[in-house]
């Protein structure tokens, strides 16, 4: 399957879920079932094995699903039927994108050369949220000694380099250049 058709169970089922205040329940049980769907690859591959009947497939969704919420189970269901299950860790993702927009959270990856302290999180992700016009960042910490020192912060469509590194790379392509 697309995205494009992901993209398009994510929109529906985010619109509904919108409609009936019900985002952070749907969103909470769809974390779950992505965590199942990435964790488990039995369970991907069963759903799309063309030798198991429908009936087997769609029980296994059923009652492995059964404490979620109609929205969500309707959404696996219709997927199944149409042949789209390949793609319910696509949807999730898009979903998850949708919702972030809506609650205006963002997620950065920031790249140190030692793990940021508490303090340090929360300075950064205030310092961001602002710049980005963001209510809450949240902030994953990777460790990467070539840096140097200071940091790096990846927000997806935007990077701040802030890193020694950085500078050093800036500062030779200047002087390569002539400017």
């Amino acid at each position: 399957m697309t995205r494009a058709a992901a993209n398009r169970y994510a929109q529906a089922l985010f619109e509904l879920a919108k409609e009936k205040s019900m985002l952070e329940q749907i969103r909470s049980e769809l974390d779950t079932v992505q965590e199942v769907f990435t964790e488990n690859s039995g369970i991907p591959e069963v759903l799309e094995h063309p030798k198991v009947p429908v009936q087997q497939k769609e029980t296994l969704l059923k009652n492995g699903f059964s404490g979620m919420s109609d929205m969500v189970q309707r959404t696996l269901l219709l997927m199944l039927e149409k042949n789209r299950i390949d793609s319910v860790v696509h949807m999730i993702e898009r979903f998850q994108h949708l919702v972030d927009e809506e609650w205006k959270v963002g997620h950065a990856l920031v790249t140190t050369v030692k793990p940021l302290s508490d303090e340090e999180r929360t300075m950064i992700s205030e310092t961001f949220a602002e710049k980005t016009g963001k209510n809450t960042l949240y902030i994953r910490n990777e460790i990467d000694s070539e840096l140097i020192g200071g940091l790096k912060v990846d927000l997806g469509n935007l990077v701040f380099d802030g890193s020694i590194k950085g500078q050093l790379n800036r500062m030779q392509r200047r002087l390569v250049s002539g400017k």
